[in-house]
């Protein structure tokens, strides 16, 4: 059973519908205990990183994240749950993520060129830079859908892929157990399904 959490931050109606097409078995949870007895975590969030950071704080399941995660329990975080994977944000000031990946998370603006918009929105192909579990239904160039402002950077160990918009942009990360998709795989039509598969395949 892989438990999606459910700490207040966006809507989960697509993520829950991409498990159940590929036949999942999944549940939606902010229960410690029902985290604990899964055999997967999905870290969705959309929105703002001080605010969602502080809703999983505040909930205590922060705490229980970073134990199963380090105990090597499988783990994605989607968009900004990868995001907050890594160690810090500088969204709007500074702010503490979990730090299960090293590196930062920093705005697009003055690192991609001026003419490109802020946010990213849209498809770009996937740039495999390693091999990856989560990628063996899926192929190099793959497009997936992207709606971010702000990238994971200085984390060039963990880098599984990456997209290209103005400069290569950190698309995918993993280290051990641990995954992250910048994209919405539950947006990015059968590629985004095949990865969830993968990810829910796995021991």
């Amino acid at each position: 059973m892989i438990a999606i959490i459910d700490y207040g931050v966006g809507n989960l109606f697509s993520l829950i519908s991409s498990f159940k097409k590929i036949g999942a078995d999944i549940t939606v949870t902010a229960d410690p205990e029902v985290i604990k007895a899964a055999d997967g975590i999905i870290l969705p969030g959309v929105g703002a990183f001080e605010d969602a950071a502080k809703k999983l704080r505040d909930t205590g399941l922060d705490k229980v994240v970073i134990a199963e995660a380090q105990n090597g329990k499988k783990l994605m975080g989607i968009c900004l749950g990868m995001q907050m994977l890594f160690e810090k944000s500088f969204e709007y000031g500074e702010h503490k993520g979990l730090g299960l990946l090293k590196g930062n998370i920093i705005p697009m603006q003055n690192t991609i060129p001026n003419n490109l918009k802020i946010p990213h929105i849209g498809w770009n192909a996937l740039h495999l830079t390693r091999d990856s579990e989560i990628f063996k239904y899926i192929n190099a160039n793959d497009c997936v859908y992207f709606v971010h402002s702000y990238y994971a950077a200085d984390c060039d160990d963990s880098v599984i892929a990456t997209a290209e918009y103005g400069k290569e942009l950190t698309a995918a990360v993993q280290n051990g157990n641990i995954f992250g998709c910048q994209f919405h795989p539950e947006k990015s039509g059968e590629v985004g399904l095949n990865i969830l598969r993968a990810f829910c395949e796995m021991e």
